[in-house]
């Protein structure tokens, strides 16, 4: 009885992750993932101060022609994506690591154009500074096959 139970939730678990359901976070990871998606929806608010306040002050970000160093870097850089009423692309986490001392955070996930297409990955890595405020220290995307 155990084993069909086993078969039972393996296949309804095999289930959720092919209809695409949101992954399970629990503890730091949830509280890492909730970070990550308010840092998504300064975006969707088009608010550039807002994003710029999850900014480390030694942020690095790449993916362009070339790295970004430094809060104020990235924080100039990033200011054309907010310029026009409609946000140019947006994303959502759907993998959270954290170390076991709870002080460093990888999430990943993907990044979607207005239209919905999916066009990129995101992985960011977040660090828990002071006072107890998770900010990011290094971020940078990858083009999805076919998107060129």
């Amino acid at each position: 009885m155990k084993w069909a139970n086993l078969v039972v939730a393996g296949v309804l678990a095999a289930m959720a992750v092919a209809a695409g359901a949101a992954p399970a976070f629990t503890g730091v990871q949830e509280q890492v993932a909730n970070v990550e998606r308010a840092f998504a929806a300064t975006m969707r608010a088009r608010d550039h101060a807002a994003f710029v306040a999850f900014l480390s002050d030694e942020a690095v970000f790449s993916g362009g022609t070339q790295s970004l160093h430094g809060k104020k870097a990235v924080a100039d850089e990033w200011k054309k994506f907010f310029a026009k009423p409609d946000a140019p692309f947006s994303w959502e986490p759907d993998e959270v690591e954290v170390l076991a001392s709870g002080t460093l955070a990888k999430t990943s996930g993907p990044v979607h154009g207005p239209d919905g297409k999916l066009i990129a990955r995101f992985s960011s890595v977040w660090r828990l500074e002071a006072p107890n405020t998770w900010r990011i220290v290094f971020d940078g995307g990858v083009e999805v096959c076919g998107n060129k």
